[in-house]
């Protein structure tokens, strides 16, 4: 072995020596020398993200929602919330409650699925005290006298009438049926380029809310707020008597179709759309129309110079002995559902979206008071004519229908009416009559 090779040979002997003396001092280390800690083991997972579903059928508010979706999502790390919005949303969550892929907060409120226990009681949130009490008392379950709903605004609904025309034609509001006929007459005579009123037939929600406003607007003054909603809700059909000759809904169905007749409306009410009907109104194609304050920020986006010359006015009576009518409603309703796998986030999203903030910016943006006392929002250019409105007619609510049987449901038979599927107008109310009962009867079994 040459002398280099022992060399090498001597240093790893030497190296290998010192290291197996360092490890049997270790070894041989005093019993009653302090122990060292064992290197802490993570054994817990990283929290998961929750995810939840809000679930929507309110098509004005998609994109602003979103915006607010982005900002809770950003300021609430580990909370992802997801929007869903549905053009049937309420045929459609009955279909999510039945498979199981159940949201966790919606603006979708039944009150079929109140009495099956399908919402979370909201009743001992401290909210409520900012709430208006009128507001309150809508949102709260007649049956239980507990609040499963909150809602965010107060909404209006009536007729919507170009100022200018009326104006320069020299008419004036309707309050009666035939006055408001009569108005149609005389826009249709002087100004043939000029719908009187636009339907917007195509999208069956509209027709839906035409239900909602007249022949069951009768009901409602009838009977009272309180009074109606208990007939609605438990159908007591002497009371609504939707199938009567002459009663409410044949009544309707006459007077639509003396519209019709008399081409006092457009002439594709049938496949108009909404989107269509807003753009009339907006550049002077179209003279009323038939909607909520809802559409108010859309129309002054078509046309921001419209802004003077839009009217409101409450629904005309369609039936003798009876006064006109203007909705006035709890509005963007949100409901938590009792089978979210997340209810404290879906709270803490709640609470997000009814932060005085948030509710100011969704209020000018739709263009509709707050309910929140809280709350101070300049909500647009008809607050003094919503408020004459409110004094001229009787203020009415939404409708308690069953959930088998929704506002575009009836907004179809509708359809079919201007379709000319009924020869006899107390045909379609029987029609109508059985359909309510179908759905009330399918929850109630």
């Amino acid at each position: 072995m040459n002398t280099k090779k022992m060399s090498v040979l001597l240093s790893s002997i030497m190296l290998w020596g010192i290291v197996a003396g360092c490890s049997q001092k270790t070894a041989e280390a005093p019993k009653d020398a302090p122990a060292t800690a064992a290197p802490a083991q993570t054994t817990s997972k990283p929290k998961e993200t929750v995810k939840l579903k809000f679930f929507t059928g309110k098509v004005e508010t998609v994109d602003l929602i979103n915006t607010m979706i982005e900002k809770f999502n950003s300021e609430n790390p580990g909370i992802v919330v997801e929007q869903e919005y549905q053009k049937d949303a309420s045929n459609v969550i009955k279909v999510k409650f039945a498979s199981g892929d159940i949201p966790d907060i919606t603006t979708v409120v039944e009150q079929d699925y109140i009495d099956q226990g399908k919402y979370l009681d909201l009743s001992s949130e401290a909210f409520w005290s900012r709430v208006l009490p009128a507001i309150k008392e809508l949102s709260t379950d007649v049956k239980t006298g507990k609040q499963f709903r909150v809602a965010t605004n107060v909404t209006t609904a009536g007729i919507f009438y170009n100022k200018k025309i009326f104006n320069e034609l020299g008419l004036k509001e309707a309050l009666t049926w035939n006055e408001f006929k009569a108005n149609l007459q005389t826009i249709k005579d002087k100004k043939p380029d000029v719908a009187p009123i636009f339907i917007a037939g195509r999208e069956s929600w509209t027709l839906g809310h035409f239900i909602e406003f007249l022949p069951h607007g009768i009901i409602k003054q009838t009977l009272g707020v309180n009074g109606s909603r208990k007939a609605f809700i438990n159908n007591e059909s002497d009371k609504l008597a939707f199938d009567a000759e002459n009663g409410s809904i044949d009544t309707f169905a006459k007077r639509l179709l003396e519209l019709k007749s008399a081409g006092l409306m457009n002439g594709d009410a049938l496949t108009a759309t909404y989107d269509n009907q807003k753009e009339a109104f907006a550049t002077g194609k179209a003279a009323i129309i038939s909607q909520g304050m809802w559409v108010l920020g859309d129309l002054l986006k078509i046309n921001p110079n419209i802004q003077n010359d839009i009217g409101f006015s409450p629904y005309p009576s369609i039936q003798d002995g009876t006064k006109p009518v203007v909705l006035s409603a709890d509005d963007s309703r949100y409901a938590i559902t009792s089978q979210s796998k997340h209810p404290v986030e879906a709270k803490k999203f709640l609470e997000f979206l009814i932060k005085p903030e948030n509710l100011k910016t969704y209020s000018e943006f739709l263009k509709s008071p707050p309910a929140f006392t809280d709350v101070s929002a300049d909500w647009g250019p008809l607050k003094d004519q919503v408020s004459q409105a409110l004094k001229t007619g009787v203020n009415i609510p939404f409708t308690d229908t069953p959930s088998g049987f929704s506002g575009d449901d009836a907004g179809r038979m509708v359809q079919d009416v201007l379709a000319g599927k009924y020869t006899k107008t107390i045909d379609f109310a029987k029609a109508y009559q059985m359909a309510w009962d179908k759905a009330w009867k399918a929850t109630h079994k």
